[in-house]
């Protein structure tokens, strides 16, 4: 079980799993998405057979390579979309900033809520912003790498599963609003779910995510120091 070619085929299948299951319950149950099957999915397979979480890894680093090109990727996206983008950055530029401000004090509010010390709410944080650049804030600011990796990922399947549906809710038709809205809460899992909606959502959540990064490095340790945590 420990074998790279069976741990690989463990993360294509389980995923094309998840994709299987999402496509026949879209018209019941559209918030399922495919990650929220094929995790536990693999984390269930991990946990039966006693096979090493660093093992999984290590076997699934051909995947892990592609993470970085799939990003740069959405730079086409960008591309194609720019003009209507640059008329429209001012509205992004202040959904970010809003976004990464109300990430941040709404992780203080309800760990404070629930009683959580200062070290567990530096590690919630930064669950907004892509993972490289969570994990090295989290690192820097004294906060729990694994935990932080976890949130980012709750966080981003969250978003990928409800967002569209709050959006719906909330009756938010444009496609800059609503990539600005995913893209500032639910980072490059979120962004996936918005090309599906249309290449503009997608592009406009595509930035949000840089730029959310950048914002949020700045500004955490800022509000962070002002709050004495």
């Amino acid at each position: 079980m420990n074998n790279s070619a069976f741990l690989l085929a463990l993360t294509l299948g389980a995923y094309i799993f998840g994709v299987w299951v999402k496509d026949k319950t879209k018209t019941k149950l559209s918030v399922i998405h495919p990650l929220l099957i094929c995790v536990p999915v693999i984390m269930a397979t991990l946990k039966v057979f006693d096979i090493p979480v660093k093992n999984y890894m290590e076997a699934n680093k051909f995947i892990t390579f592609f993470l970085g090109p799939a990003v740069v990727s959405l730079g086409l996206t960008l591309y194609d979309n720019i003009d209507l983008i640059k008329k429209n950055i001012l509205p992004i530029a202040i959904s970010v900033l809003v976004g990464s401000i109300v990430g941040i004090v709404s992780v203080w509010v309800l760990g404070k809520m629930l009683g959580l010390n200062n070290a567990l709410i530096i590690t919630m944080e930064p669950k907004s912003v892509t993972t490289p650049i969570a994990i090295e804030l989290s690192k820097n600011s004294g906060g729990i790498v694994a935990i932080t990796a976890v949130s980012v990922t709750i966080c981003g399947m969250l978003g990928a599963s409800l967002g569209p549906a709050i959006l719906n809710l909330c009756k938010i038709k444009n496609p800059i609003a609503r990539g600005s809205a995913i893209g500032c809460s639910s980072h490059g899992i979120g962004t996936s779910r918005a090309l599906e909606e249309s290449a503009l959502e997608g592009a406009v959540s595509g930035l949000c995510i840089a730029l959310m990064g950048v914002v949020t490095s700045f500004l955490m340790p800022v509000l962070n120091r002002m709050a004495g945590i």
